[in-house]
C-alpha cells in the first residue's frame, strides 16, 4: 500500500474555554469584595457601562418621583435580584449631551476676572472671604479670629497611630545619652517579638556590634524600664518581674514563685507553697495578682482594625414555619448598558478600527451584565438548596447538622459539582442562628450504630465538647470513655477519630484535664 498525502474532513466536539467563559467562572467564586472592584474597574474602562442609581436617594426630584427613565427590574422580594436588569438603561437625548460636552470641555479664556460667588461674604477691610475658609486664632488677647486660604483636607485632621517601635525609640532618644549605648539599644528594639519580649542571645547581639556582653546587658536593664512594662523581656517570668518590681510588689516569696513557674503550669500549689514558704491563702493571692498582669507588653500598641463580614445571602423565617431567602442587595453590583450612548457613538465612528473598538465594549458589557445575573441567580438557588437540606440546623441546633457533600446539592439543582464549590467559597449567609460561610454546612458523614441515617462531623465535635464540658472533676472522660458514651448515643467513632476531634478543637487530654480539675477543687 503506497503511502500518499490526502485531506480528510472530519467532525468532532469539544470544550473550549473562552476568555469570557474563564471570566465567567472567575465571577462565580469571587468574594463580595473582590467583585465590587472587578466591576469598579469595568465601570472605568467601558464607556457602554453605567452604574444603575436608580433606587439612590440622590437620584429623586423634590416630587419623590424618579428622575431617570429607566424602569425597575422588579420589587423587592425574597429572589433579591431586582438591582440588576439587562434591559434598562438611562434615556439621554442628543441636546443634553452636547450640553454637558460644553460644560465639561470649555476652553475658552476668559480675560475677564471671574465675579465673587455668591456665597462669599464681605469682611470688615472690605475684602471678601469664602464660606470654606478655616477660622484660626491670632493668639492675641483679644480674641479675634483670622481666616486661611492654604490647601486644607479632612485628612490632616485624622489622628495617626503610634507604633510601638516609634514609642520606644522616643523614649531611647531622651534616656540614653551615650551614642554607643543609644546604637546598641537601636539594634536591640528590631529583635522584638510581638509579645513585645527579646530572645535570650545577647552574645549574638554582641558579637554582630563588636562590643562586650556586658554592656549590652547594661543597656538592656535600661530599656527594661521604658514604657510599657514588662518590655524586652526575655521570658515571661521576668515580664511578670519586671512589672511587680515596678509595683513594689516583687519580694522573696513572689520571686521564689517566678522561679518555679513550670509549677505553677502544673497547678502544683502544695508543692510551691513549700518554696515559697507561706500558705495556700497567699499563694492564691499571688497568682490572682500575677493574672492581673501583662503577659504581651506590646498589644497595646497593636492596632488591628476589624473588618466585619458582609453577608452574601440573607435568611429569615417566614410565615407558616417557612424559611425567606433572599440575596443581600447591597452587595450585588447595580451596573446597566446604556444602549442609547451605544447607539449615539455608532454614528460617529470612522474607521473599522474605532468601529470595531465599539462594538467589543458593547459585547462585554451586555456579558457582564448576564454573568452577573447568572451569578446571583446561581448563588441563590445554591443557597436555598443549602436551607432546604438543614433545615433541622437551622430549627434544633447544632446536634442536627446533617452530613451533606457537594455531590448532594449539585444533583438536586442540576449542575457540576465544580459549580457549586465556586459557590459556596468565600461566600456567607445570615441566619437566625448567626453569620454562616457556605461552606461550613458540607461535612463528612459518620455512621450510625443503628443502621440509621448518619451524623455529620460537625455534631459529632459538639457532642464531644458537650460530653467533656459536663464531665465531674472526680470523673474525667479519657478517648476511649468518649468512644463507649457517642457509640451508646448511635455513633460509630473510632478513638483516633475522637482524639483528632479533640485537639482541633484545643481541648487538652484526660491526664491534663485531670491535674488542672482536681487542683482547682483543692485549691
Amino acid at each position: 500500500m503506497a503511502l500518499t498525502p490526502r485531506l480528510e474532513l472530519r467532525h468532532s466536539q469539544s470544550l473550549v474555554m473562552t476568555p469570557q467563559l474563564q471570566q465567567a467562572i472567575k465571577l462565580l467564586q469571587m468574594s463580595n469584595i473582590d467583585l465590587s472592584d472587578f466591576v469598579e474597574t469595568e465601570l472605568a474602562e467601558n464607556p457602554m457601562l453605567e452604574r444603575d442609581d436608580s433606587n439612590s436617594p440622590d437620584n429623586h426630584d423634590g416630587s419623590g418621583e424618579s428622575t431617570t427613565d429607566s424602569e425597575e427590574s422588579g420589587s423587592d422580594g425574597p429572589d433579591g435580584l431586582e438591582a440588576i436588569d439587562m434591559n434598562a438603561s438611562e434615556h439621554v437625548t442628543e441636546d443634553q449631551v452636547n450640553a454637558l460636552d460644553m460644560e465639561s470641555y470649555d476652553n475658552v479664556w476668559d480675560a475677564e476676572p471671574a465675579a465673587e460667588p455668591a456665597s462669599a461674604v464681605a469682611n470688615e477691610d472690605g475684602g471678601t472671604l469664602s464660606e470654606w475658609s478655616t477660622p484660626i486664632s491670632t493668639g492675641g488677647g483679644g480674641g479675634s479670629t483670622q481666616f486661611e486660604n492654604a490647601d486644607y483636607s479632612l485628612e490632616q485632621t485624622l489622628s495617626q497611630e503610634v507604633s510601638l517601635r516609634d514609642h520606644l525609640l522616643n523614649q531611647i532618644q531622651m534616656d540614653i545619652t551615650n551614642p554607643t549605648d543609644r546604637i546598641i539599644a537601636f539594634y536591640l528594639v528590631d529583635f522584638l517579638d510581638e509579645a513585645g519580649r527579646i530572645p535570650d542571645a545577647l552574645d549574638i547581639a554582641a558579637e554582630r556590634l563588636g562590643c562586650d556582653v556586658g554592656r549590652v546587658e547594661v543597656v538592656l536593664k535600661q530599656l527594661q524600664a521604658l514604657d510599657p512594662p514588662g518590655i524586652f523581656a526575655r521570658s515571661l517570668a521576668e515580664c511578670w518581674a519586671i512589672q511587680l518590681r515596678e509595683l513594689d510588689r516583687f519580694d522573696p516569696a513572689m520571686e521564689a514563685l517566678l522561679e518555679n513557674i513550670e509549677l505553677l503550669k502544673q497547678h502544683e500549689y502544695p508543692a510551691l507553697s513549700k518554696i515559697c514558704g507561706v500558705d495556700l491563702e497567699d499563694i492564691k493571692d499571688m497568682i490572682d495578682e500575677i493574672w492581673a498582669l501583662s503577659h504581651k507588653p506590646a498589644e497595646a500598641f497593636e492596632h488591628i482594625i476589624t473588618q466585619p463580614i458582609t453577608p452574601d445571602v440573607i435568611m429569615r423565617s417566614g410565615p407558616s414555619n417557612t424559611w425567606l431567602v433572599e440575596l443581600n442587595n447591597d452587595t450585588l453590583p447595580k451596573v446597566l448598558v446604556n444602549n442609547q450612548y451605544y447607539a449615539m457613538i455608532s454614528k460617529s465612528v470612522r474607521n473599522k478600527e474605532e468601529k470595531q473598538y465599539v462594538a467589543d465594549k458593547l459585547q462585554t458589557a451586555n456579558w457582564l451584565v448576564k454573568s452577573l445575573h447568572q451569578r446571583a441567580t446561581t448563588i441563590l438557588k445554591v443557597s436555598m438548596e443549602i436551607v432546604k437540606q438543614q433545615e433541622a440546623f437551622f430549627a434544633k441546633g447544632v446536634e442536627h447538622l446533617k452530613p451533606l457533600v457537594l455531590r448532594d446539592i449539585a444533583e438536586e439543582i442540576e449542575m457540576h459539582e465544580s459549580t457549586v464549590s465556586r459557590v459556596t467559597s468565600n461566600k456567607y449567609i445570615n441566619t437566625p442562628r448567626g453569620i454562616y460561610e457556605l461552606k461550613y454546612f458540607f461535612t463528612t458523614a459518620i455512621s450510625s450504630t443503628t443502621g440509621g441515617d448518619a451524623h455529620s462531623a460537625e455534631s459529632v465535635r459538639h457532642r464531644i465538647k458537650v460530653l467533656i464540658d459536663d464531665e465531674a472533676p472526680t470523673k474525667i472522660l479519657s478517648d476511649d470513655k468518649l468512644v463507649e458514651l457517642l457509640k451508646n448515643g448511635g455513633v460509630d467513632i473510632a478513638r483516633r477519630t475522637v482524639a483528632k476531634y479533640r485537639e482541633a478543637m484545643k481541648i487538652p487530654s484526660s491526664v491534663q484535664r485531670r491535674r488542672e480539675k482536681k487542683r482547682a477543687v483543692n485549691f
